[in-house]
């Protein structure tokens, strides 16, 4: 791919789908990953498909499809790959012409309803997928979706939520010169976002690339750390107690995960500073803090 943002994009694809492939085989018989770009894939359909290689064990007598959707696919680079990964029997790779919102047609014809399926969808800066695109996403048993959009976009979280995503989260990516663009997971388990969590932050950097959180009205930039700057989380996590009261750690680690762009077990971490600084209470006043402790201001 072309620069700094599109490495980082890469990367967490490939450890979403290091997360995603051995789960969704040892579940089903069959799973569907799905490809599909607004604009020219630049290499990352290959990338992502030679994760597989890892996973051959898993295919035998399964069917993992994976369609690679996009104006001009290279077809010959992706049957390159199918070549390098030995041809494994269970893995179908498809080059389809066509855009994002070709994707629903190429789902059903796939057979993914009813069956684990992780789609990657990169918009190219363009509008973000019809409402249509995101449901056929969504029917998959579980649906989930990486989402790359132009930096700035406010309403896909709505979009999301309407088309059957309870859970999602989302985070720039902001590189040196100011160009930027939005990544988005959604999903119905918490598991598989605290897997685009982690991701997210085990990237390597890449040539000054830092996060931004799209909720944070400050956009206060934060470098690619396995122990990413607390100061967002605290002001964030005290502006939400400051407006419902009390909650508890349950509920202030999941408000962690889909409203900001931290882990739950950042929030562990912000949340033990505060309450060792006084600046919160707890009830039970001691103990540890496990997830039905309440927290008040």
């Amino acid at each position: 791919m072309g620069g700094p943002i599109d490495d980082v994009v890469r990367e967490i694809l490939v450890r979403q789908l290091d997360a995603w492939g051995p789960a969704a085989l040892h579940r089903s018989k069959r799973a569907t990953f799905a490809q599909a770009y607004g604009g020219a894939p630049d290499g990352l359909p290959e990338a992502a498909l030679r994760v597989f290689d890892e996973f051959t064990d898993l295919l035998r007598g399964r069917r993992l499809t994976a369609p690679v959707v996009a104006p001009s696919p290279d077809r010959a680079a992706l049957d390159a790959v199918y070549q390098e990964l030995d041809r494994p029997s269970g893995l179908d790779i498809h080059a389809v012409e066509g855009g994002v919102d070709t994707l629903p047609a190429v789902l059903t014809a796939a057979s993914a309803a009813g069956a684990p399926l992780l789609a990657f969808l990169d918009t190219a800066g363009g509008p973000q997928p019809a409402a249509g695109t995101l449901a056929a996403v969504a029917r998959g048993k579980p649906g989930e979706l990486l989402l790359v959009l132009a930096a700035g976009a406010r309403d896909h979280r709505a979009a999301l939520a309407a088309a059957g995503f309870p859970l999602v989260a989302d985070v720039e990516l902001v590189a040196r010169d100011g160009t930027a663009r939005l990544v988005a997971f959604a999903t119905g388990a918490g598991k598989s976002l605290d897997a685009f969590k982690d991701a997210m932050w085990a990237v390597d950097e890449y040539a000054g690339v830092r996060y931004r959180d799209p909720q944070d009205p400050e956009g206060h930039l934060l470098d690619i750390s396995e122990r990413p700057h607390p100061g967002p989380l605290r002001r964030e996590l005290l502006a939400h107690l400051a407006e419902v009261g009390r909650a508890t750690v349950t509920d202030l680690r999941r408000f962690t995960v889909t409203d900001t762009v931290y882990r739950a077990a950042d929030a562990n971490r912000v949340l033990t500073s505060l309450l060792t600084a006084g600046q919160l209470t707890r009830d039970p006043p001691t103990g540890r803090l496990g997830g039905d402790v309440v927290i008040s201001t």
